[in-house]
Order: structure tokens, then C-alpha cells, then sequence
């Protein structure tokens, strides 16, 4: 069992952050935040694949004017990113957004945060400090070590924060290499008592990034650091990011959410195309909501015994194979019947 660190709770729309609650899963949008429309879009479909909260960019005004319509339809709440323009901080939480991602390597004037604090003070709005290793404040030393210059950074506009009575905190130290994104976390999450989001920054394209944020955010979370996710991911449809992030929440028993599918490799035992036959029962799996182990194995003999925790599976022989249940086998079917019979039967496990 994973020991959570406890931190304070934050409010962010109509979700709770922090304390003993869920780790939670956000994403952002990749569509320019001026085209209403297709920010609406891809806010939907975020929302249909398990998005918790989604962030957008609002690089200028226009950007910030438009975020009154997306508000209008999003049913998660939206958090405005916020770089270089106070301006466009104080439009956005005019505009009614549930939370604001500050970097403090981009606007670094404490006059201008401390207006952007007294706006969202008022509004009871939360702001996630977010500091990037590639955008760290020009004051920062360059002779410590990045790990330090991140954790200074951070800390330095949370004092700021703080001095201003503002307490609605998140913090991030994100960076691409994972070794520095695990320590900068470490680091900061003995210092304060905040939520922490978790990422590795430009993680990637979808291949490579999705094991380098599963290594970093999988190392933070087992022990027990982390009270939101994002996994960032060179991808047009960021609903690759929130399967991600559910995916390593599931491997570290932290969120249930769909399916666990459970495969073995294939080696010289197996009898029929165990590949093909994984790629068919996860690709029917595909908008099953509740939360159930299935498992597609290559050898009759072991393949109950191997996978005995699934809840349904498949053990694979020549030309048939068995319909196991919790590791009992329950009937033998042929082959091109597999995968049908084996949806039956998750279906009737569901109903």
C-alpha cells in the first residue's frame, strides 16, 4: 500500500485537491484557444475520456476573450497558462476560469503578481506555481545545480505568494530528464505543505514519452508524492495523455478506471496468433467504464495459474482455448469463438 503525502486542499472548480483524496488527471488543449469552437471540441472530448481538468493556453488577449465562451461550455474546470503577460491573468480570471499556472521565469515583477494575487483572491481562484527547468528566472545562479535553481524559484515566488495572505497554492518542477524531475519533487515536497502537480516536461512523442513519464511520474507516486497529473505528450489528441496517466495510476493501484489488460508476451509455447487476439479483446474493450482485470494468455497450462487475479480471461491453445474466471476455467471454446465468447462473458460479469 502506497502512504500518500498528505498536503493541504485546494479547491479548483468542483474538485477537491490534496489531502487523502485522488491523485487527479489533467491535460491541455492543442488547439489555439481563439478558435472557440474547436477548443470546445477537444474540451469534449476530454471529457469523454476521463479528463478531470484541462488547461489552456492564453497567449494574448484574444486568446483571453475567448475564454468566456470556452468557460460557458467545459463541464471540467479550466485553468488558464499564463506566461510574460500579467495582463492576460487578470483577463482570464475576469472571465471566470477555475485556476491559473503561473511560471515565475516568465513574469518575475512582484508588483505585477502581487495584482494578479489581490484578483484571485478574490475570486477564491488557485494558482499553480509552475516552474520549468528550460524557463528558470534570469536572477537564478547559474553556478547551483538546476535541481536547486528550480527549488529556489519555486520557493521564492510561494514566500511571495504567501506575504501577499494567499494560500490557494499548487506547485509543479518540471523537467525533461527525469532524474532532475524526481529530485526537484523530493525537494520541494519537504518544504511546503501544498498539492503538487507531477509531469515530465516535453516528455515526447507518444512511444518514448509515455515510458519516460511512466519512470518519473511512476516514482514520485510510489512514493506517495503527487495531487494531480499531466502527462505531456507530442500528440494531436491529448486524450493519449489522460490514457496514459490512467494507465500508470492503475499499475500503482492509485485510480480504477476502465479495463486492465493483462497479456502475456507470446513465446515458442503459444499455439495461435496471441497478438492479434490481444490487439481484438482490448480494441472491444474500448468504452467499457467500470473497472475489471482481463487476461489474453498463450498456453492453456500456465495461463489460468499466470493470471489468476483477472477477474476473465483467455488461456490459448491449437485451434481452441479456455474461459477462465479468477483462474477457474469455466468452458473450452474454439478459436475463432474466443473473443466473442470472452466479451459474453464480460458482459455478463458487468450487468
Amino acid at each position: 500500500m502506497i502512504k500518500r503525502r498528505v498536503s493541504r486542499i485546494i479547491r479548483v472548480g468542483g474538485i477537491d485537491i490534496g489531502g487523502a483524496g485522488p491523485v487527479i488527471v489533467q491535460s491541455m488543449t492543442k488547439t489555439d484557444t481563439r478558435d472557440v469552437k474547436a477548443t470546445v471540441k477537444q474540451i469534449r472530448q476530454l471529457e469523454a475520456c476521463g479528463c478531470e481538468i484541462v488547461r489552456v493556453a492564453v497567449p494574448d488577449l484574444d486568446a483571453s476573450r475567448s475564454l468566456v465562451d470556452i468557460i460557458k461550455y467545459a463541464k471540467i474546470p479550466v485553468i488558464a497558462d499564463i506566461h510574460f503577460d500579467y495582463r492576460l491573468a487578470l483577463a482570464a480570471i475576469d472571465a471566470g476560469v477555475d485556476g491559473l499556472r503561473l511560471n515565475p521565469g516568465n513574469i518575475e515583477d512582484p508588483d505585477k503578481i502581487a495584482m494578479i494575487v489581490r484578483a484571485a483572491k478574490n475570486r477564491r481562484i488557485p494558482i499553480r506555481v509552475g516552474v520549468n527547468a528550460g524557463s528558470l528566472p534570469r536572477s537564478s545562479n547559474k553556478n547551483s545545480s538546476i535541481v536547486k535553481r528550480m527549488v529556489k524559484a519555486a520557493m521564492a515566488e510561494i514566500r511571495l505568494l504567501e506575504s501577499l495572505e494567499y494560500d490557494l497554492i499548487k506547485v509543479s518542477v518540471k523537467a525533461f530528464d527525469v532524474p532532475t524531475t524526481v529530485e526537484a519533487y523530493q525537494a520541494i515536497a519537504r518544504k511546503v505543505p501544498y498539492p503538487l502537480h507531477l509531469g515530465i516536461t516535453e516528455a515526447g512523442l507518444p512511444k518514448s514519452g509515455s515510458i519516460r513519464s511512466a519512470v518519473g511520474l511512476g516514482i514520485l507516486l510510489f512514493q506517495g508524492i503527487g495531487d494531480t497529473i499531466r502527462v505531456s505528450l507530442t500528440t494531436a489528441d491529448p486524450c493519449q495523455e489522460v490514457e496514459c496517466a490512467y494507465e500508470i495510476l492503475k499499475s500503482l493501484k492509485l485510480r480504477e478506471k476502465g479495463p486492465v489488460l493483462i497479456s502475456c508476451p507470446s513465446c515458442g509455447r503459444s499455439e495461435t496468433d496471441i497478438v492479434k487476439l490481444a490487439e481484438d479483446v482490448e480494441e472491444r474493450l474500448q468504452g467499457v467504464e467500470k473497472a475489471i482485470k482481463v487476461a489474453v494468455m498463450g498456453c492453456v497450462v500456465n495461463g489460468p495459474g499466470e493470471a489468476k487475479d483477472a477477474d476473465v480471461g483467455i488461456a490459448c491453445g491449437k485451434g481452441k482455448g479456455v474461459i477462465f474466471r479468477k483462474g477457474e476455467r469455466i468452458k473450452t471454446v474454439n478459436e475463432p469463438d474466443l473473443v466473442e465468447t470472452l466479451m459474453v462473458e464480460i458482459g455478463d460479469m458487468l450487468s
